[in-house]
């Protein structure tokens, strides 16, 4: 697959230590430490290069108090809060850092923290609420550089990578989503996620060894 660089940013969403095995006691996605080559690999083919991260408080209603909790719904009138999670990447700790290997948020063009409002728990990068009426910005930066394609990667695949995925695809862009550069959270899932963002016209691929650059 041909990449124009000059209109292409690569996307690495949510890879962030407390989605991995570094933290255990959070929300570990198996394998999740292991995506930082395929992530660096694809960047790449693009100009510019965009990270998100939640950023959570240590305190919301969507916090899971025990793991019998997890994915239970949160009660309550909420309209931005479906399910409960373990606390994960709350801002200060070590779940909230990068991968380690990954570049120094300083060097990415754009960093797009979400989940900050204890009120609010989002998936997809392009928008702080469930709703999605409240843009983070990162659709309008791309538009802005003059980007049309994105290469995504990140953690975890079965939902804040999905739900990235399609926001982009339904703001216009063309999506290419590495799958050695992201893990998911349950394999079934996992499978209805990758079938979803196929059927809305996102290009799969395997790993960046099926990209080449224009020139």
């Amino acid at each position: 697959m041909i990449i124009d660089p000059s209109v292409t940013a690569c996307f690495d969403v949510d890879p962030q230590r407390g989605f991995s095995p570094l933290c255990p006691q959070e929300l570990p996605v198996a394998e999740g430490d292991q995506i930082v080559s395929e992530l660096n690999a694809q960047a790449t083919f693009g100009d510019l290069r965009l990270v998100s991260k939640d950023c959570h408080p240590p305190q919301a209603p969507w916090i899971a108090a025990t793991a019998e909790e997890t994915l239970q719904p949160v009660s309550g009138n909420f309209p931005d809060l479906d399910v409960k999670w373990p606390p994960h990447c709350v801002v200060g700790t070590e779940g909230n850092r990068l991968l380690p290997g990954l570049p120094a948020e300083a060097d990415y063009d754009l960093v797009i923290e979400k989940g900050v409002d204890p009120l609010k728990h989002p998936y997809g990068a392009c928008y702080h609420d469930l709703q999605e009426s409240e843009s983070t910005g990162a659709i309008e930066w791309l538009q802005e550089h003059g980007i049309t394609t994105l290469i995504v990667g990140g953690l975890a695949t079965d939902y804040c990578v999905k739900t990235t995925v399609l926001q982009l695809l339904r703001a216009g862009f063309k999506v290419i989503v590495n799958l050695a550069a992201c893990r998911g959270i349950a394999p079934d899932t996992t499978r209805e996620a990758i079938t979803a963002m196929h059927q809305q016209g996102a290009v799969l691929i395997d790993s960046s060894r099926e990209l080449s650059r224009a020139g």
